[in-house]
């Protein structure tokens, strides 16, 4: 598999001011008139940030999570300092004693987010949210009450969103690749170390071609919610938002595409299944809302975390996996190891209050599409590429922080944080896309631009 600078810098286009995808179909439907007025936009919770409640393992002291506690899961507990740093400290754990491909691996629900289904999981009420059976009741139910158009509407979509989606994934690879470098001392000559502004810029790209997939399905959702029959709306008020007992069992197999469906569309159709129900159902603030750790997502945390659950159709992932190896990781670290990463929730603090404020700003506007309106398309990539660029700046602050501690282990630590991973006897793909592993050697562009100021790294990847 060949990644090349051409291939990233047509994903680049794809999120700029000019539209120009050579894929077929897409750029005509990029205008499309609004659909007629529609006021549906029930409020879901609202995670307003007040409460200061901790998650288990996650919180103060790592304590016993409120089991099925709604008003526990807000952004206020997501950026608090003890959820950010056992989060950060748990992405070190799998960065220093993961690889290249375990860090590839990301849920696709972690890209595109700006339509409630984090937060409806993480608030239900059955505690079912982060079991695999989660999304495929929600989006069975959806799939059931729609009509043939209605679904071949969405199956046109996610086969059109899969090719970008591919090239969204594949953004990140030389990105990690250059993280890797940093953490193995693999430092071109020349430079002192990865350059903040050049990750900075390069991540912002990421989110605005994210911004701009985000767009177009919710110009989707809007051509969706437009064409409800009186029956279709009352059967998804009987759904509620954050309650899974709520809703009936529908087997969503019936409803999957064709067996021998490339797996990205798949995996894109279901996706705009459940995540139409989440915003349909929920808020601007469920939009909004993330959970810790939402960024900086090249380290291989979500594999440490994930993989056990993969091919398991009922399997309930650990709520306190993350907090309880992050602060664990920690008390192995010893004096300035340590600081390195205590260090971090101070220097990322404005990033992630900025954050909130763009995200907000970004699930209003796609929400214009709810209420048959017409979103500016423009705004919501402009405020993605800043976004993207905190990002940035928070991922160059823990590559660097996991950098010296990886400098500064002792064989016996070692050892230990090795034991603490927790998955012997597994063995990574060279690269994921998403969750789907790549079998065969990852060749990629040249990654010393990451390493460099712009002005004196000019025409990098040719």
């Amino acid at each position: 598999m060949q990644i090349t600078s051409r291939k990233l810098a047509l994903a680049a286009l794809f999120a700029g001011a000019i539209w120009a995808s050579p894929f077929a179909g897409f750029a005509q439907e990029e205008n499309l008139p609004p659909p007629p007025r529609n006021e549906t936009d029930r409020g879901g919770k609202k995670p307003d940030g007040k409460h200061q409640g901790e998650r288990k393992g996650e919180g103060k002291g790592g304590g016993e999570r409120r089991e099925n506690d709604p008003s526990q899961y807000t952004i206020g507990q997501a950026t608090s300092d003890n959820a950010q740093l056992h989060t950060i400290a748990f992405s070190g754990l799998a960065f220093i004693t993961g690889d290249y491909g375990a860090s590839t691996f990301i849920p696709p629900g972690k890209v595109c987010d700006f339509f409630g289904f984090q937060y409806m999981r993480d608030i239900d009420t059955a505690g079912k949210g982060h079991n695999p059976i989660f999304l495929n009741r929600v989006a069975g139910n959806v799939l059931h009450i729609l009509n043939r158009e209605q679904r071949a509407l969405l199956e046109k979509s996610a086969r059109q969103e899969a090719v970008q989606l591919r090239l969204l994934a594949e953004m990140r690879f030389p990105l990690i690749k250059a993280f890797y470098r940093e953490l193995n001392n693999d430092i071109p000559s020349g430079s002192k170390g990865l350059n903040k502004d050049a990750v900075m810029r390069y991540v912002g790209e990421i989110f605005a071609f994210d911004a701009q997939l985000s767009y177009r399905r919710a110009q989707i959702f809007g051509q969706l919610v437009a064409s409800f029959t009186p029956e279709q709306k009352a059967w998804l008020a009987k759904m509620k938002f954050g309650d899974f007992k709520t809703w009936p069992d529908i087997d969503v197999e019936t409803y999957k595409l064709p067996r021998g469906t490339e797996k990205l569309v798949n995996v894109a159709y279901m996706t705009y299944a459940s995540e139409f129900f989440s915003w349909y159902g929920g808020s601007a603030e469920a939009d909004t809302y993330f959970c810790p750790e939402r960024h900086g997502t090249y380290f291989g945390g979500f594999y440490m975390k994930d993989m056990p659950a993969m091919g398991k159709r009922d399997f309930d992932i650990s709520t306190s996996v993350t907090g309880d190896s992050g602060k664990e990781f920690l008390n192995i670290l010893k004096g300035d190891q340590r600081n390195n990463i205590i260090a971090i929730p101070d220097m990322q603090r404005k990033d992630l209050q900025e954050i909130i404020d763009l995200r907000r700003t970004i699930a209003v506007e796609l929400r214009k599409f709810l209420k048959g309106g017409q979103a500016d398309r423009e705004k919501v990539i402009t405020l993605g590429r800043r976004y993207g660029s905190l990002d940035g700046e928070m991922s160059y602050f823990y590559a660097t922080a996991f950098a010296k501690v990886n400098r500064s282990l002792t064989n016996e630590q070692r050892k230990t944080l090795a034991k603490l991973r927790g998955l012997e006897g597994y063995t990574s793909a060279p690269a994921y896309i998403y969750s789907d592993p790549v079998r065969q050697e990852v060749k990629l562009p040249d990654s010393n631009h990451f390493f460099f100021p712009e002005s004196k790294f000019a025409g990098v990847a040719k």
